[in-house]
């Protein structure tokens, strides 16, 4: 770790594994901070991190990772390369005393996570995931406001959506005539790759009680017309833990194609969309005769109109990019690092969502039922 006289805090010196199209948006977030630079780019087709070091003007290009590690004084990597590689080289870094910021999911099974976070842990080191979503400026917003209790003193039940539009059928195909996607070679394909920033939402506030889980999976029709019958596309999950239940949806096919999460408390509840920056409040009074008709209308009214006018706040101070949320997590990672705080997503809701994503997978049939999970 570096100390820069041209900043009030120490810089880190920020490297990134894996070069293809997510990692640009890790580069452009990363350049944008003041308390980073960029040192290093390493992918195994080295052409690849060339391109993304000579775009982003980071001085040194590898297609290998540890001699990257040996060569460049690194603080931090953020890891963007496909999920088999993921537990492998956050080993690697960790073994040689760098903080790992991995991108969604974190790792291919729940062994990998916890013997990761163990690790990190017994060397004072710091790890995050790439769950951005989790932290936009309205689910920020809303983890102010349940902790200020408007939800009521629990939480009953929880919805979580999470869409991924396949587009057209034609669209499809050519995913699916790409045999060799590294998407289509994880054991549970599509939603091992995406459903984890919909768990993650339902994990921070599941509570502490081991899960139960019911999950059903199926390829939709248009999955199915364009030739990919083995590919599942659609999950519906029922959670329950302790007193609180949850439902999470993954679907290609769901229109309006929107990602969206509720709260259910025993006072209010509390409604999140990020796909049109929306988040509003669901209270649970209930109006006499007629009034039930007209005032939540009118509730509704305001809180939309609350919601245009901080969105046309934060786009005219330009807090607005599609990125905001990972930019803000990565901030948060930061700071955990260079102030020795909490980390922003803390391991115990790292653990739940892979403990969960395994068990669905399970259920649905994509790992073996002697697959070794949690003890």
């Amino acid at each position: 770790m570096k100390v820069d006289g041209n900043l009030e805090k120490p810089a880190l010196n920020v490297a990134l594994i894996g070069c293809g199209k997510i990692a640009d948006v890790h580069a452009s977030l990363i350049s944008r901070n003041p308390v980073a630079r960029l040192v290093g780019g390493c992918d195994s087709n080295i052409m690849m991190a060339e391109q993304l070091c000579e775009r982003y003007r980071v001085p040194n290009s590898y297609a290998d990772v540890e001699e990257m590690i040996m060569e460049q004084d690194i603080d931090v990597v953020h890891v963007t390369t496909p999920p088999r590689s993921h537990f492998e080289i956050g080993k690697v870094c960790l073994e040689n005393g760098i903080h790992v910021y991995m991108e969604k999911p974190f790792t291919m099974y729940h062994r990998e996570a916890r013997d990761l976070i163990g690790m990190a842990s017994e060397r004072g080191l710091k790890v995050t995931v790439g769950h951005d979503i989790q932290y936009t400026h309205n689910m920020k917003t809303l983890r102010k406001r349940i902790s200020e209790g408007y939800h009521g003193d629990r939480i009953v039940h929880m919805e979580s959506s999470f869409c991924y539009d396949l587009g057209d059928e034609q669209y499809a195909k050519a995913f699916l005539n790409d045999t060799g996607h590294w998407v289509r070679k994880l054991p549970g394909g599509l939603l091992q790759n995406i459903m984890s920033h919909g768990i993650a939402k339902i994990a921070e506030y599941l509570g502490d009680e081991e899960p139960i889980i019911h999950a059903i999976s199926f390829t939709s029709k248009m999955m199915t017309d364009a030739g990919g019958e083995n590919i599942l596309d659609e999950l519906r999950t029922i959670i329950k833990s302790g007193h609180t239940t949850a439902y999470f949806t993954f679907s290609s096919q769901l229109k309006p194609s929107h990602s969206y999460f509720v709260v259910f408390g025993n006072k209010n509840g509390l409604l999140v969309d990020d796909d049109n920056s929306t988040i509003l409040k669901l209270s649970g009074i209930q109006y006499k005769s007629y009034l039930n008709k007209f005032v939540p209308h009118l509730v509704n009214m305001k809180g939309s109109a609350s919601n245009l006018f901080f969105n046309l706040h934060k786009f005219m101070k330009r807090d607005f990019h599609m990125s905001h949320g990972m930019y803000n997590l990565i901030c948060e990672f930061y700071d955990s690092i260079l102030h020795d705080k909490e980390v922003p997503i803390p391991y115990g809701e790292i653990l739940l969502t892979s403990s969960i994503m395994e068990e669905i997978l399970r259920q649905v049939g994509c790992l073996q039922h002697d697959y070794p999970v949690s003890s």
